[in-house]
């Protein structure tokens, strides 16, 4: 069984000029871009990376919790990518700590003393918008994503040399489920909660909603369940993951549908609150959106992130169909950095432009995403071996 991924020379060359094309777009940028939509430009592609290869450690624990066996043919899939969030939680933490420290943009006007201190709003929400509180809860919370990712890993990889008795899949099971069910609290309460607050949500720091960090975990959670498809659809046309089926690629595919609709239930839901309200410390948000000169983008969003996906993906042979899974999964990614897009630049730049220099970023971080999972399949078999699920997976069926 062909089970050990060895790297290909063009993927390797893909990525690394991908990722060329993105340090020559930062350096170019960090000389020739406003300041404010240079940092903004990297805090919405580093937080939106980070958020999307988070998703599939956040799949491993909610399938693990949920005592779900199909999955396992492909979870190696899932911690390579889950890997990622180590390198890119430094690259968050970095941007993060430099918007609010290095004065280098007006991104968050609650980093600026001056602001805040003239500004009853700004001055309210200071238990929450300071230094200290979002510093250390970064340090924390980016922290604690790296550890159990890792813990993750490293205990799939230990499970392989075990032997097969019956307790020995009791113990799997349970291990499991306790450190994925911690986990799930941390995960909740981070990006369910009050992360997509601090690093997004704050840019327009007058404006607030209760269900924005629901949306943005939706948004970022579909995105991740297409980079999961296109791995696997990458490793199966490469003949790897010989236990892998249409079977499971329709799941995958499921997912993709019914969180799509599902994202679009939130935007529906906080658009159309808000806007029956007519309250002013919430319509502000919406009003460059809507009404200025946003308006485009912001009904581009629902038609790329909810019309493309329910119309394509509805039939059940378009969920079964490698090209057209392939296809809607970069279709979904795309739509959804327009949605972090969209959510990051009229409070911070302002003017609609052209977002030449941060697609230029975003090459970049999809050429390390590459690199990096490429080389996390390279470090473990490819097949969990001796999991008491492994084998509900290979005859999985729908």
């Amino acid at each position: 069984m062909k089970d050990q991924f060895v790297v290909p020379a063009r993927l390797r060359t893909t990525s690394f000029v991908l990722m060329a094309i993105g340090l020559l777009t930062l350096v170019i940028g960090a000389v020739a871009v406003d300041k404010t939509l240079f940092w903004a430009g990297l805090l919405q592609n580093s937080v939106f990376f980070l958020l999307i290869v988070l998703a599939s450690t956040f799949f491993i624990a909610a399938t693990t919790l949920a005592q779900g066996g199909w999955q396992m043919t492909f979870r190696r899939v899932m911690e390579a990518i889950s890997m990622t969030v180590i390198p890119l939680g430094v690259v968050v933490l970095v941007v993060v700590y430099a918007l609010m420290f290095g004065k280098v943009s007006s991104v968050y006007p609650w980093a600026d003393r001056a602001a805040v201190a003239s500004d009853k709003v700004l001055n309210a929400k200071g238990a929450f918008l300071s230094y200290g509180f979002v510093g250390i809860a970064t340090i924390i919370v980016i922290g604690l994503w790296m550890f159990f990712t890792w813990k993750f890993r490293q205990m799939s990889i230990q499970e392989d040399g075990w032997d097969l008795r019956p307790d020995t899949g009791r113990k799997i099971l349970w291990r499991g489920t306790v450190w994925t069910g911690s986990f799930m609290v941390i995960y909740v309460l981070s990006v369910g909660s009050t992360t997509p607050w601090m690093w997004l949500m704050s840019i327009d720091a007058h404006w607030y909603s209760t269900m924005y960090s629901w949306y943005t975990f939706i948004s970022s959670f579909v995105s991740g369940i297409a980079v999961i498809i296109l791995f696997t659809v990458y490793l199966k046309k490469q003949g790897y993951l010989p236990f892998v089926n249409i079977e499971h690629l329709h799941d995958l595919g499921k997912f993709l549908f019914a969180f799509s609709i599902f994202w679009t239930y939130l935007w529906f839901s906080q658009y159309m609150l808000i806007w029956y309200a007519n309250i002013p410390d919430e319509t502000v948000y919406f009003v460059p959106r809507v009404r200025g000169e946003w308006r485009g983008i912001f009904f581009f969003n629902l038609i790329i992130n909810f019309i493309a996906p329910f119309l394509i993906l509805m039939k059940r042979d378009a969920k079964r169909n490698y090209t057209t899974l392939v296809f809607m999964s970069i279709v979904v990614i795309f739509g959804h950095w327009i949605d972090f897009w969209q959510m990051v630049m009229p409070g911070s730049y302002k003017h609609l432009h052209f977002p030449l220099f941060e697609l230029g970023i975003a090459v970049g971080f999809i050429g390390f995403v590459i690199f990096w999972v490429a080389n996390q399949l390279t470090k473990a078999s490819l097949t969990v071996k001796n999991h008491p699920y492994l084998k509900e997976s290979i005859l999985h069926h729908t």
